[in-house]
């Protein structure tokens, strides 16, 4: 694929698949367009970095398409300030667009495979802001609170508890809650006075979080 084709490809990602999903604001365009995406695609499936498909990467993983990224992106609602935490840094490519987005990323990653991957893509690109963390996401010693927006890269089947804890007042989670076959694209927001809003954006499928150690759930 030529340097034209690229550029003709990525711009027709954006235009036919991610604006028609409703990812409208024009950061999160911008960005999507501005990150190169096939530089965070594994070497096999270069060809189809621009394409509407979950991309399959180490260990059963699968990369999130253009549009649920997008989505993703656009629900936080990041400000230049904001601290995010990422859970499943996957490729790199959601950790490299958060990191254009907000102050601060710190994505943990639960695959040493997939750790390295992420780090090595963003090494590369030379995204900077972006703490990495290998580990269990239930196990590992965060912070807490003080995060302003939470993004799980997988499917959960409820928001883990642990979540809630880390998030600082007005701060957002993005989450895609349930099972096969029926999930929601969820967007949790914590009220300055503690309490929880949940919003459902949309119903869709993605592959599971790989979750090791488990951990304790939080019923709405």
């Amino acid at each position: 694929m030529t340097a034209i084709d690229m550029e003709r490809a990525r711009f027709n990602m954006v235009e036919q698949q991610v604006r028609p999903w409703n990812v409208l604001d024009p950061k999160v365009l911008e960005i999507i367009s501005e990150v190169p995406r096939e530089e965070f695609v594994p070497a096999p499936y270069r060809g189809l970095a621009f394409a509407d498909i979950e991309i399959p990467l180490a260990g059963g993983e699968r990369m999130l398409t253009p549009p649920m990224a997008g989505q993703l992106l656009q629900a936080l609602r990041l400000g230049k300030s904001d601290r995010v935490l990422e859970v499943g840094s996957g490729s790199g490519y959601v950790t490299a667009c958060l990191a254009r987005l907000c102050d601060r990323v710190t994505t943990i990653e639960s695959s040493h495979e997939l750790a390295q991957l992420a780090a090595d893509n963003l090494e590369r690109q030379k995204i900077r802001g972006v703490e990495r963390l290998y580990g269990d996401f239930f196990e590992t010693n965060l912070p807490h609170r003080g995060f302003d927006a939470i993004a799980f890269t997988g499917s959960m089947s409820e928001l883990p508890e642990i979540a809630v804890k880390l998030l600082d007042d007005n701060g957002r989670i993005f989450a895609v809650l349930g099972e096969e076959p029926i999930m929601r694209a969820t967007l949790i927001t914590r009220e300055s006075d503690g309490s929880l809003r949940q919003r459902t954006l949309f119903e869709t499928v993605i592959p599971a979080l790989h979750q090791p150690g488990g951990g304790a759930r939080f019923a709405f």
